[in-house]
């Protein structure tokens, strides 16, 4: 009990430190952050119960007005704008990815990048449009179309959260909770 209470919380934390990292700009102008890569490696490495808890855990200080989100952001006020749907998603993203990791047994990098997919990128966007259109008053292949410039971020994040994942597995094969 204990260790999977410092697994979620050390994770979080994962979540908060990557929102450091400066956001790089695409060529659109579109900002990607690192800190989805947290979410996708919450999944793929704690698993789909310990990494959902683990982001649950990450948005409780959001909202207590942490400023733990790139750029320096927190506060219930986030829980109504625009990103609202993809703060939501972020747990379940987190459950899926691990799940796939759990469920699917193959080669740990084949399915930690596809539970990142699945999980950290399908699942994510399925809220964040819906958000997004919600929040902006936009039809969902509008708000589609607002989301569709991260796509190639989020992509390499996937295949980042796979490689890292099975690193782990190589040097630590225990530590990959997703797995035990």
């Amino acid at each position: 009990m204990e260790r999977n209470l410092t697994h979620i919380a050390l994770f979080a934390a994962l979540i908060a430190v990557l929102g450091l990292i400066p956001k790089i700009d695409l060529a659109a102008g579109v900002p990607i952050t690192a800190q989805s890569l947290g979410i996708m490696l919450c999944g793929t490495v704690l698993g789909a119960r310990r990494g959902a808890l683990a982001v649950l855990l990450f948005l409780v200080l959001v909202a207590a007005g942490l400023p733990l989100l790139a750029g320096g952001r927190g506060g219930l006020g986030l829980f109504v704008s625009p990103t609202a749907g993809f703060l939501v998603g972020f747990p379940v993203a987190a459950f899926v990815a691990g799940l796939v990791v759990e469920k699917w047994r193959v080669q740990i990098g084949v399915s930690a990048c596809a539970g990142a997919v699945v999980g950290g990128i399908v699942v994510l966007y399925l809220f964040g449009i819906a958000g997004m259109a919600l929040t902006l008053g936009k039809t969902l292949p509008e708000a589609s179309l607002l989301a569709t410039p991260f796509l190639p971020g989020d992509l390499i994040k996937a295949v980042l959260a796979g490689l890292i994942t099975q690193t782990i597995a190589r040097m630590r094969p225990n530590a990959v909770l997703s797995r035990a």
